[in-house]
């Protein structure tokens, strides 16, 4: 896409704070070694400017396919990625030094393997701001993209417990030395089908049936899609045993629901019908046991984490626990970056990476990590009330709330807010999958910022995906807009 004379695309800014970011990350690491050999090695800055190589490539490649996207995302997603990288390289080298070995090297171990990753991840993010150059393309696939979503979904239920199953919950597909998390890639894939359906469906979800307590409430055989995906979500909280990937499918079409039609009532019914499948499961789990037990077991953990049974027992709350006092231990402030024992926190590289980090970054540190998380939040939204048409609205809004909702149940898992999940932490923990589908996610956010805060004909003012401007946008249910024609 070419540019437009006198108008401003803000790259040099996303170079500045892509700068910025990487010296944060080469500040850390440099503290790390500080702290694990009381003295700084001369290579301390090669993972850091590795890094920067890789999302300077990334930043040209948005450079000239998408010159007006936010120039905010890239330089936050890459620091919450860059020190990721970093602090699983210090659980590499305090590895080494409790087993006196020879430090690893920058491509070795945890730390380098996520290296790879990133590598990996930043090259699908280019490969689709090349090939998608309107988002509204993907509303062709959406019915192909709904059938891939929920098949990515399933395939870990049906799976034995053996190929599929990991500290508890059935989210991967293990084969050999080879695992992936197919959920990280569903949920792309369903947020587009949702927007799309919700696009074409929106004027008759917005009829109102009665009127109770001020709100409108739908009509009754209007429910039928919100009963479907909270069945499929309870179907994911009973057979692949993971709450907060049941609460996030869910909590995303409700709230794409509340988006397209503006009407609250859809929030409430989408509350009431999540929490009262959740505490029948947890009274089943009870009662009758079976494929409800491990969601009783696990609400039981979190209902008394400091128990003596639950703390002992196998697959109890020693993980929690630890956790929680890695976190207490860092306080205000934090050991500093390579001054505590994060060793001691099970599954501390993917499920509790944020607990580790923050015994050595303490809760300023912490916060600061969540503006990030928050900014990227903001922007993702800031594209979808930018953007001229419905299906970019739905799609932008989507992504930018899972992103969050993901975040919210890690970090509620670990804190004992909610019971604990098998969700990684976006950008943060060790893991391919994730890495990988959260970069797309990005690089999905960054071409429709693109027709959000470009030109009218940059991709988001027409009827249909691929064509020119061709009549100002008509204003529906308040911010909404439709442009999308069946």
């Amino acid at each position: 896409m070419s540019r437009i004379p006198g108008m401003k695309t803000h790259r040099n800014a996303e170079l500045g704070l892509l700068a910025f970011s990487m010296v944060l990350v080469a500040i850390y690491a440099a503290t790390v070694e500080a702290n694990q050999f009381d003295t700084i090695h001369t290579t301390f800055w090669i993972p850091a400017a590795l890094l920067g190589a890789l999302f300077l490539g990334l930043h040209f490649v948005v450079r000239y396919t998408a010159p007006y996207a936010d120039p905010v995302l890239i330089p936050a997603v890459a620091l919450i990625n860059g020190l990721g990288v970093s602090f699983l390289r210090r659980l590499d080298i305090a590895r080494a030094i409790s087993n006196k070995e020879a430090v690893p090297g920058v491509f070795a171990g945890t730390g380098g393997r996520q290296l790879a990753w990133t590598l990996a991840a930043l090259i699908l993010a280019a490969v689709l701001l090349i090939v998608v150059r309107d988002h509204k393309v993907v509303s062709r696939y959406a019915y192909t993209l709904g059938l891939v979503g929920i098949v990515l979904v399933m395939i870990p239920a049906v799976l034995p417990s053996s190929l599929s199953e990991v500290n508890g919950a059935k989210l991967w597909i293990k084969l050999g030395a080879f695992s992936i998390q197919p959920g990280e890639f569903a949920k792309l894939a369903l947020v587009s089908f949702f927007a799309y359906y919700l696009v074409r469906k929106r004027e008759v979800l917005s009829l109102a049936s009665r009127r109770f307590l001020g709100i409108d409430f739908p009509r009754g055989r209007d429910l039928g899609p919100v009963v479907t995906v909270w069945l499929l979500s309870l179907l994911v909280l009973v057979f692949e045993k993971d709450l907060g990937t049941a609460l996030l499918y869910f909590g995303l079409f409700v709230v794409t629901l509340y988006v397209a039609t503006e009407r609250v009532s859809w929030l409430i019914i989408g509350l009431l019908l999540f929490f009262g499948g959740v505490y029948t499961a947890y009274l089943l789990g009870d009662v009758v046991g079976g494929p409800f037990a491990n969601f009783y077991d696990r609400a039981s953990i979190w209902l008394d984490p400091f128990a003596q049974a639950n703390y002992d027992r196998t697959g109890g709350s020693y993980q929690l626990v630890q956790g929680l006092l890695a976190l207490g231990t860092g306080g205000l402030f934090g050991s500093g970056p390579g001054g505590g024992s994060p060793g001691f926190v099970p599954e501390v590289r993917t499920d509790f990476i944020f607990a580790g980090m923050g015994e050595e970054i303490g809760l300023f540190g912490l916060a600061a990590l969540l503006v990030c998380y928050l900014l990227i939040v903001e922007r993702g939204l800031r594209a979808a009330l930018g953007v001229r048409d419905s299906f970019g609205k739905l799609v932008a809004g989507g992504l930018a709330f899972t992103l969050g909702l993901q975040v919210f149940v890690i970090l509620g898992g670990i804190t004992g807010l909610i019971p604990l999940t098998g969700q990684t932490t976006p950008f943060l923990s060790a893991g391919g999958s994730s890495l990988m589908a959260n970069w797309l996610l990005i690089a999905m956010l960054l071409r429709i910022s693109n027709a959000a805060r470009g030109p009218a004909n940059s991709g988001g003012s027409s009827d249909r995906p691929g064509s020119g401007p061709k009549k100002p946008p008509t204003q529906l249910h308040g911010a909404m807009t439709e442009v999308i024609k069946p």
